[in-house]
């Protein structure tokens, strides 16, 4: 008969996802906008031109991740975490020696993204949670994206403070030795690649003895065979459009906001709400990927993104202004664990590091296009309004796209658990 312990260990692979996640991408991209007009400031530069750092920060992270998703998928993720997570927070340190510039912050940027990408962004975690969970792998990828939420309410709060009283480049070095004295160790203790390591199929279900239930639960394409498929260069357009728009949008709030006359802490706290509207798009997201058809979810939450951006463009202040923050943050939220939930069932997990990599890079790369445009835009005609109007129609044309995706090819009762139970059958009657 089969049996499951207490707590099934994938649990806690999710909670350490989420520690490893807090003071990644909160640093580095949804903090971006309470650094902007600091560094701004500092660097006596335009708008276009730090936004430029961000730009190629994620250029530098989008075309070394297919790379990562490779080793991921020969070596597992737990290595490449380790020396990555070190690597990225003895780069934020680095923060304090980025002198006057400008090509000091391009450098520091890109090599900030790039230790980030490879080691505290959802990549590396998405593939091994992918691993440990087949019927609950939406619920675990939205609880693990959590790190990100939650982080994304708390770190712009904590990093307005730090650069009010010590500046950005201290701000940036104090949150470094964050990342050195905690989520590394408690990684390196306790983070393990998948279930197999503790006799164990995903979701639970102990080790069967049928050799090839162990295989079936890695099935999946080829990266030849995904490389070929429309499916996967229609997700790739659909994460492209979706990408540029919300980090152009959420990278820009606090400019958005104080543009307004609203002081930089009210800005920040429109900031944490897009923050506060990632974590609900996580959980939400999450539940309901494990329910119904990721596209008609990814649709339900672009079209809340639309409706905020719809509403910044009107120029509106106010409360209004807060919930058209709050609206524009649930699509980010959402975007991470429908990527990697779709790309897992259409393409299953023998090469899933390579093509989540891939798809992320793109996203990536539309990411750093997003927020270039968004401040370029507003040195061409001094107003975020066209910007914003350009990413409402993107994130339509994105959901048009998503109407157009077919059905799954690796489905839930496609995979291990349910071979474990076919297999039981007979030996329980």
């Amino acid at each position: 008969m089969n049996k499951r312990s207490r707590l099934f260990y994938g649990w806690v692979v999710v909670a350490l996802s989420a520690i490893g996640l807090f003071l990644g991408a909160p640093v580095v991209v949804f903090s971006f906008s309470v650094f902007f007009k600091p560094m701004v400031a500092d660097f006596h530069a335009s708008r276009a031109a730090v936004s430029s750092a961000f730009s190629i920060s994620n250029t530098a992270g989008a075309l070394s991740i297919p790379c990562i998703g490779l080793i991921i998928d020969r070596n597992g993720a737990k290595r490449l975490i380790i020396v990555s997570t070190l690597l990225y927070g003895l780069v934020l340190c680095a923060a304090l020696w980025v002198g006057s510039s400008l090509w000091q912050l391009y450098l520091f940027y890109a090599l900030l993204n790039i230790g980030m990408t490879a080691g505290s962004a959802p990549v590396p975690y998405g593939v091994v949670i992918s691993h440990w969970f087949n019927r609950y792998r939406g619920l675990a990828l939205g609880l693990s994206m959590m790190g990100i939420g939650v982080g994304s309410v708390v770190v712009p709060v904590i990093a307005e403070r730090l650069i009010a009283g010590f500046g950005w480049r201290t701000a940036f070095a104090a949150f470094g030795g964050a990342v050195l004295l905690v989520p590394l160790p408690i990684l390196a203790a306790w983070l393990q690649n998948d279930p197999e390591q503790r006799g164990l199929l995903p979701d639970g279900e102990v080790k069967a003895t049928v050799s090839h239930v162990v295989s079936q639960a890695k099935a999946g394409m080829s990266w030849r065979e995904i490389w070929r498929s429309p499916t996967f260069w229609l997700l790739l357009c659909i994460f492209s459009l979706a990408g540029a728009s919300v980090h152009g949008v959420a990278l820009h709030m606090a400019a958005i906001f104080t543009d307004r006359g609203v002081s930089a802490a009210r800005a920040a706290t429109a900031t944490s709400l897009v923050g506060a509207a990632v974590i609900v798009g996580r959980l939400c997201s999450g539940y309901l990927l494990d329910r119904m058809f990721a596209p008609r979810v990814t649709i339900l939450f672009y079209s809340a993104t639309a409706v905020g951006i719809t509403i910044l463009c009107t120029g509106v202040n106010g409360k209004m202004a807060f919930i058209a923050a709050f609206l524009s943050g649930l699509g980010m939220g959402a975007e991470v664990e429908t990527m990697a939930y779709m790309v897992s069932r259409y393409f299953g997990l023998a090469a899933f590091g390579t093509a989540y990599g891939v798809a992320f890079g793109a996203f990536m790369i539309s990411g750093s296009a997003g927020v270039l445009l968004m401040g370029a835009g507003y040195d061409c005609f001094h107003s975020y309004s066209v910007p914003l109007a350009s990413f409402c129609v993107a994130m339509v044309l994105s959901m048009i796209l998503l109407a157009r995706l077919g059905q799954y090819r690796y489905a839930v009762h496609d995979d291990a658990s349910e071979a474990v139970a076919s297999i039981q059958v007979p030996s329980s009657a």
